[in-house]
């Protein structure tokens, strides 16, 4: 147990220090505040004695999402502490669970919105801050304060206001087959991109298809990209770009993307990948049809837990000038809000934070991501990878959000356009550069 505090503790010193260098979402405007939380002597809103009170709850946990049994766990475990609240919950696929929620919070019927829903932090979540859609929870926050590190809201706080409840904490993680890479004579994962490149040279003499990445789904493109960025600029000057503080005009984003299509006319992707989605090619990696595959680290316990010696390790240093290995993407991200709009805030309120602490709890067991709370429960079981995660974590000296959460809506879309068509080789390095220079700056 001790261990795993002074896991939790460094988890708060790496997020503090990478909060430092990031600018928070605009403050709500004047004319259009955020929602805020009545007086602390305002009662919850309650049932009629002998009804469930409904609580909506969308989500991204499908079937197949890792997230999955922790949100069943965290759920069945609520409604049996409070058998007078009834959690209706709905899981989207991801990608089109991102426009259907802005589009919801941003301007749809407010009848439609369920009285809490999953949402990334960053500027995503931002943006509902600003338009007043979002619950305020200061005051639902405080009987919780001494299990969910103040530093952990830093994503999610805007205008000095607390707006969502942190799930699990993760980054971006280059796993790794062994067994497979053993085959061609590996017995690490390479630490250098020449080595990489030795590596997945060797496994495609072989016929073994290095990389897989889901191109039906952008974000997924972006778990390569993003790192490979990362370690050509560094992580200050791609946190400032994506912060919109620096323009995305610099040659060595160019070199960044080019490096990324070179692998993939190299043969190291798997050329289906193009048509398919992130659950495919996770499937494909698991069942030892691909040699690594670079996803987020809340894949680690289904990893873990494959028929194959398995490691996780960073993407390489490009250019050691500007970045070191240890600099990463990710962050305390995945979290629960309450809409506005919701007939019974407080008790949503109050609910967001224990299915929360649920979520973080369950789902940092099975190896889905590092715990943003501090556990008071047995931690002797965590799995072996996961505990490799958190010791890249506790290591790491950069940190830079998620692209497409770290930006606002429509940059963010602009920017996941090029991405896709960086992928498909439509453009290349100085087209990538110089469209994003135009529309972004």
């Amino acid at each position: 147990m001790k261990k795993i505090f002074a896991l939790v503790l460094a988890l708060c010193m790496v997020f503090a220090l990478a909060a430092c260098g990031q600018q928070a979402a605009p403050a709500p405007a004047a004319e259009a505040p955020a929602a805020e939380a009545p007086a602390a002597e305002a009662p919850a809103a309650e049932a009629p004695a002998g009804e469930q009170t409904v609580l909506k709850l969308w989500c991204i946990a499908t079937e197949s999402d890792a997230n999955r049994p922790g949100y069943e766990k965290a759920i069945a475990e609520f409604e049996a502490a409070h058998p007078d609240i009834k959690i209706e919950w709905e899981a989207f696929e991801n990608e089109s669970y991102k426009t259907k929620i802005k589009a919801a919070m941003m301007g749809g019927d407010t009848e439609d919105l369920p009285d809490i829903f999953f949402t990334w932090s960053g500027a995503f979540l931002g943006d509902f801050a600003n338009a007043g859609t979002v619950y305020c929870l200061d005051e639902a926050y405080k009987p919780f304060a001494d299990q969910l590190p103040e530093v952990m809201l830093s994503n999610s706080t805007y205008g000095g206001k607390h707006y969502a409840v942190p799930l699990t904490y993760n980054i971006v993680t280059l796993f790794a087959n062994m067994d497979l890479l053993g085959q061609v004579g590996w017995d690490h994962v390479p630490e250098t991109y020449e080595d990489l490149c030795a590596c997945c040279d060797a496994l495609v003499a072989e016929g073994i298809i290095p990389f897989g990445c889901a191109g039906k789904e952008t974000w997924c493109v972006t778990e390569y990209l993003e790192p490979i960025m990362e370690k050509t600029i560094g992580y200050e000057a791609l946190n400032a770009i994506f912060q919109g503080q620096a323009t995305w005009n610099d040659p060595d984003i160019a070199t960044a993307v080019s490096t990324f299509q070179d692998m993939i006319n190299k043969g190291y992707f798997d050329p289906a990948g193009m048509a398919l989605g992130n659950d495919e090619v996770k499937a494909n990696f698991l069942a030892g049809k691909t040699a690594f595959y670079q996803n987020g680290s809340w894949n680690t316990g289904e990893v873990n837990n494959a028929d194959f010696n398995a490691a996780v390790a960073l993407f390489p240093v490009m250019n050691a000038d500007r970045a070191t290995y240890s600099q990463v993407i990710g962050g305390p991200s995945d979290s629960l809000a309450v809409c506005a709009s919701s007939k019974h805030p407080e008790l949503a309120a109050q609910a967001a934070f224990e299915l929360g602490r649920g979520i973080c709890h369950y789902c940092y067991l099975a190896g889905a991501g590092l715990p943003a709370w501090t556990p008071d429960y047995d931690t002797s079981d965590v799995l072996p990878l996961v505990a490799a995660v958190a010791d890249i974590v506790a290591a790491s000296d950069g940190m830079v959000l998620f692209g497409d959460t770290a930006m606002s809506a429509d940059p963010a879309n602009t920017y996941l356009s090029y991405v896709a068509q960086v992928y498909g080789c439509e453009i290349d390095g100085e087209g990538f550069v110089a469209g994003l220079t135009k529309d972004l700056g």
